[in-house]
């Protein structure tokens, strides 16, 4: 067994006769291929701040992240084989407006939304309540 295709003698000749073309990355970044929109290493840590906390506290369980041309999104996880139970997403479209931050449920519902991601997330602060 090989790990080479099965091509006939043709088909092999023909292949390395032509091969993959080369793009020039100066080039490359003149296109208008953008690129995505990440989260800043100040922003990620107050993400992670927050899901270590869930995290110990049993609530969530796993994460992942997507960068996307046109928001970042970090998404929370009970279980990973499930929809995500929040997005905390950076809209950078949005900052002008209504701010680039914003908290969605599973439901898609906006949670809250803002300038600060440090006020945005604190919807997941826990509100003590008085037990009588």
């Amino acid at each position: 067994m090989t790990d080479q295709p099965d091509l006939s003698r043709e088909g092999r000749e023909r292949q390395a006769s032509s091969p993959a073309p080369v793009i020039d990355l100066k080039e490359y970044r003149k296109t208008d291929d953008p690129l995505p929109v990440t989260f800043h290493r100040t922003e990620l840590d107050a993400i992670l701040w927050v899901y270590g906390r869930m995290v110990g506290e049993g609530e969530w369980r796993d994460y992942a992240l997507d960068h996307l041309r046109d928001k970042a999104v970090f998404s929370v996880f009970k279980r990973s084989g499930e929809l995500p139970l929040y997005r905390i997403e950076k809209n950078p479209k949005l900052a002008a407006k209504q701010g680039a931050f914003s908290v969605i449920n599973t439901n898609g519902m906006v949670l809250k939304r803002g300038h600060d991601l440090r006020q945005v997330l604190k919807v997941f602060d826990k509100v003590l309540k008085l037990v009588e």
